[in-house]
Order: C-alpha cells, then sequence, then structure tokens
C-alpha cells in the first residue's frame, strides 16, 4: 500500500542584487529575468518566498510561470504568515482607506486599486450593489474563492462579476472562467445604475470598457462642474458622457459629446435621461475627434480632451506625444477668448512632465496668452505608489 505523497517543499527564489533593491524599496514585481535560482518549478498562484544573498527574507508573492512578471508581491519585509487574519487585515486596510472619501451620495469607486493597495494583479470597483472584481494575472484563479469570501463578508448581498484581463482569458477558460461572468448574485442585463457625488450613471459591468465605468476621472468631472456655468462646453472623446453630465449641472450654457462611438454616445443620452434635473441642451456628434477638431468652425468656451490611450507600448511613445501636441492645438484653436482647456492623457508610457509639456508647447505656439490653471494626476481611490503605476494626468488651460 502506497503511502501519502509527500508534501511539497515552499516555493522558494532568489533574485537578482538589483532585484532585491527594488523590492525592499517597496517595488511590488519581480521579472523573470531578475530570477537567480529557484529550488524546483512553480505553479500558477503558488505562494512564492524571496530570499536575500544571505538567506534571509525578502518577501513573499504569488507566482506566475506563464507572465514575465513572474512573481507579485504580496508582503515584503518581515517575515508573515498568509493566513486568514492577513488576508483579512489586507483586505480591510484597502476599505480603510477609502472610509473618508466618499458620502451616502457616492456608490461608484474603486474598493481595491492593485498592486497599490497590495493586491497585485487584482482590482475591485464598487458599483452600488454589485462589485466588478478584474484580474491581470491567472495566479488568482486559486485564490478566488477566498477573496469571493472576503468581499462577501464586506459587502453582504453584493452581486460580484467576474472580468478579464485578454491575456489571461484563454487560461481562464481551463479554470471554468470567463470574462463577464457573474459569480455571485444577479446582474439584469450586465446594466448597474450607480451614483457619483448625486449624478447617475449606468454601468455596463458584463461587457464595458475597464470594469464598466472610467471611474478614475470624478476629482476631474468634478473640477469641470467648478469651471462649466455658462460656458459652451465640448467633451470630446465623451464616452458615455461623464464630463457632460457634471459641466450640465454646473450651469453649462450648452454640452456636445463627441465620440466615435455610437453606442458610446447612446450611453450619454440614457445617463442625461437618468438625471432629468439637468435642463441644460445636450447635443451628440458621432465624429473621429481628430478629423472634426481639424475642419470644424464652431467654438467653445470650455473644450474637454481625454483619448483613450494613445501609447499602449513604450515603441509609441514618442508618436503619442506628438499627438497629444496636435490634439491641444487643435483644441485650443476651437476655444474663445477666456476659454478653458482641459486635456488628459491615460497612457502609462508618456510620463506626466512629457504630457504637460505637450501641451505647454502647443499653448505656446498658439501665440494667444494663456496661463497655467493646474495640474492633476490620480484619484485618492486610484492612488498609485510605484512609478509604473501612474498612468492619469491632466492639465487645465486658460487663455487670456
Amino acid at each position: 500500500m502506497q503511502g501519502a505523497p509527500a508534501p511539497r517543499s515552499r516555493l522558494r527564489l532568489r533574485v537578482s542584487p538589483a532585484a532585491e533593491s527594488h523590492l525592499r524599496a517597496g517595488h511590488p514585481w519581480v521579472y523573470e529575468s531578475s530570477l537567480r535560482a529557484q529550488n524546483r518549478e512553480g505553479e500558477a498562484g503558488e505562494l512564492a518566498v524571496i530570499y536575500d544573498r544571505r538567506d534571509r527574507f525578502l518577501a513573499i508573492g504569488l507566482y506566475d510561470p506563464g507572465s514575465p512578471l513572474r512573481v507579485r508581491v504580496l508582503h515584503q519585509g518581515l517575515p508573515a504568515t498568509l493566513d486568514d487574519a492577513w488576508w483579512a487585515a489586507h483586505m480591510d486596510a484597502a476599505l480603510t482607506r477609502r472610509a473618508p472619501l466618499f458620502g451616502p451620495d457616492t456608490d461608484g469607486y474603486r474598493v481595491v486599486n492593485g498592486e497599490s493597495d497590495g493586491w497585485p494583479g487584482l482590482v475591485v470597483d464598487r458599483y452600488a450593489h454589485t462589485l466588478v472584481l478584474k484580474l491581470y494575472t491567472a495566479a488568482w484563479f486559486v485564490h478566488l474563492e477566498r477573496v469571493l469570501g472576503l468581499l462577501q463578508a464586506r459587502f453582504a448581498g453584493f452581486a460580484v462579476v467576474l472580468r478579464l484581463s485578454r491575456n489571461i482569458e484563454a487560461l481562464a477558460v481551463a479554470a471554468g472562467l470567463h470574462d463577464g461572468q457573474v459569480l455571485r448574485g444577479d446582474v439584469e442585463e450586465g446594466t448597474v445604475v450607480f451614483h457619483e457625488t448625486g449624478l447617475a450613471f449606468e454601468a455596463d459591468v458584463l461587457r464595458g470598457q475597464k470594469t464598466g465605468f472610467f471611474l478614475d476621472q470624478r476629482e476631474n468631472r468634478r473640477r469641470v462642474e467648478g469651471l462649466a456655468r455658462g460656458r459652451r462646453v465640448l467633451n470630446a472623446f465623451s464616452f458615455s458622457g461623464g464630463f457632460s453630465l457634471y459641466a450640465a449641472r454646473g450651469g453649462a450654457r450648452e454640452v456636445l459629446s463627441l465620440d466615435l462611438s455610437a453606442h458610446a454616445l447612446a450611453s450619454a443620452e440614457r445617463n442625461f435621461a437618468l438625471n432629468p434635473a439637468l435642463r441644460t441642451s445636450h447635443e451628440t456628434v458621432q465624429a473621429d475627434v481628430f478629423e472634426w477638431l481639424a475642419q470644424t468652425r464652431r467654438t467653445f468656451d470650455l473644450v474637454i480632451l481625454d483619448p483613450p490611450s494613445l501609447a499602449r507600448r513604450e515603441q509609441e511613445r514618442a508618436g503619442a506625444t506628438r499627438a497629444y501636441g496636435k490634439l491641444a492645438a487643435d483644441g485650443l484653436r476651437r476655444l474663445e477668448r477666456g476659454g478653458v482647456l482641459l486635456s488628459a492623457s491615460c497612457s502609462a508610457h508618456v510620463s506626466a512632465e512629457e504630457f504637460w509639456n505637450a501641451v505647454r508647447d502647443a499653448a505656446d505656439r498658439s501665440g494667444r496668452p494663456w496661463r497655467e490653471l493646474r495640474t492633476t494626476q490620480h484619484a485618492p481611490d486610484h492612488h498609485a505608489s510605484f512609478p509604473e503605476a501612474q498612468y492619469l494626468k491632466a492639465i487645465y488651460l486658460q487663455l487670456e
């Protein structure tokens, strides 16, 4: 009679001196190229312990043999046991950060922000009584029940929807998972209505971009509301009209939502219908923003440029920077004297300074006097704790 198989030894890794330094500084990733030794092959989602050159504990994280990001760090510093109490405290820390941020008029926000909250490759967004759990690594599949238990204990009765990064969708099939899967509760027709500072919006949690809505621009939307009174507003790359609704509530004289997607513009119309108290004239135009801005003769008092990422890889950085400059130049040409330009970027490969300088250069080349009102980056529920997580930036300029 055969005995029980021997328990597997703990997965132990050693990394390059540079990676050791990065881990001690709090960086949450270990790349495949930084690995120097490991005691055996690891499986996706296995906890890997990293030791330094003196055989001292350095960090522990999720091992992912199918990704260049071989380890995503959960804990760094003194040794720790990742037991039930540790996981519960880890989740509560993310919730505590958000406790003072939102009042009863907001039930749409980021609950867990990946690496920056110590949950590498995992994001949770709340839309009213629905949570959207988005995974960026297959290493979380084996921990999914644990994560669901933690969420259900803190958000009792909420539905939970799974969204997946495209690069792991094939791996998810083998685990019996798929993008848009409802893991808990019911989500009728995939659309959830939530509130942001009292405004109602719909989120397509099953099929929509990101997790169903662009929650990361909330603070800039609030700033637009404060700038909009009496102005004619152009919201370019409007998607489902987030900036448009805030401008309308801020007292804009008229608002134009411009987007290439008819689906997005229809969502903007539905969002206005969800807020019948908004009386501002709202027009939608389906067109390529670059072409429309270059050809139109219409002018505005507030122009919002919030395009999708223009640099999805490092090789596209220079071209994207030029494109941001051209967009800003075309937007400025559509502004009346005293008008305000809000130009935003979500391209992680273009740094904040590169982006801001491209917009400033466009303003200088316009030959019109201008002043800079402010620059902004991440909202507090989307905080970025390491350089690679920093993607969102915006700049506000006013023509004098």
